[in-house]
């Protein structure tokens, strides 16, 4: 009788499992039938988006890119531990912000939509040749400025006067005052030139202009302090290096 009571109540489970199963199964199965057309469209945009991705076009732009930023920032870091010691240089000296991280992250979206809806749009080579070749004077810029200027370059304002920090009016700085300043300029906003991102070039030139114009007031309330009349006088003599600021 045992036996009988336990086979009866095995074959309840099993029909009541088979019940549940075919309730779950009955409402799984429409779901995935009106699921599956966007799953698949989904699908086919990600592969369409994957291969303008990887097309020649592109890759090249993309790679060249990454390239500017990866050599930018290692080599302030690299210069600013030659000049100043490792011990004395921070990841800070990788000028990597928020804000900076923000913006190119920006730029990267703005690319991805535009080469995806409107391809052509990177196809304009001599623009994007005209970006790079601009990436590469802003970068050449910045960096005599760091070797010039030597122990008196940092990445910070200094506001007080150091035993080490001098007026450097020889090479690039006899022309320009701020010739890293330019530099950045010229490489920022030619890595968007490059890419073919009008929305970004535009905004990149505004607020990276901006923040030079504020920064540059700042910085030189300090050196006129620090150096007198000889900074006054440097400055009359000299452009700043950022359009349209004296």
């Amino acid at each position: 009788m045992q036996d009988t009571d336990e086979w009866f109540r095995s074959l309840y489970i099993k029909c009541d499992f088979k019940l549940v199963l075919s309730s779950g199964m009955s409402f799984i199965v429409p779901l995935l039938k009106e699921v599956e057309p966007h799953v698949s469209s989904l699908i086919s945009c990600f592969s369409a988006i994957t291969s303008e991705i990887f097309s020649s076009t592109a890759f090249r732009q993309l790679s060249q890119m990454f390239f500017a930023i990866f050599f930018f920032h290692s080599s302030e870091y690299l210069l600013a531990a030659f000049f100043h010691g490792k011990n004395s240089v921070t990841l800070e000296s990788l000028l990597i912000s928020k804000n900076y991280v923000l913006a190119m992250v920006g730029s990267l979206i703005e690319y991805l939509v535009e080469v995806y809806f409107f391809p052509e749009m990177k196809e304009h080579w001599v623009t994007s040749n005209t970006g790079l070749a601009l990436v590469v004077v802003g970068e050449i810029m910045r960096k005599l400025a760091i070797i010039t200027a030597g122990r008196s370059f940092t990445h910070l304002i200094k506001r007080y006067h150091e035993e080490d920090h001098i007026l450097v009016t020889n090479g690039v700085y006899k022309y320009i005052r701020h010739p890293s300043y330019c530099g950045f300029l010229i490489w920022s906003v030619g890595t968007q030139i490059m890419l073919c991102n009008p929305l970004c070039t535009l905004g990149f030139a505004v607020v990276v202009w901006r923040f030079f114009q504020l920064r540059i007031k700042y910085e030189e309330f300090f050196l006129r302090q620090s150096f007198g009349s000889d900074y006054v006088e440097y400055a009359r003599q000299t452009f700043s290096g950022i359009p349209f600021v004296k």
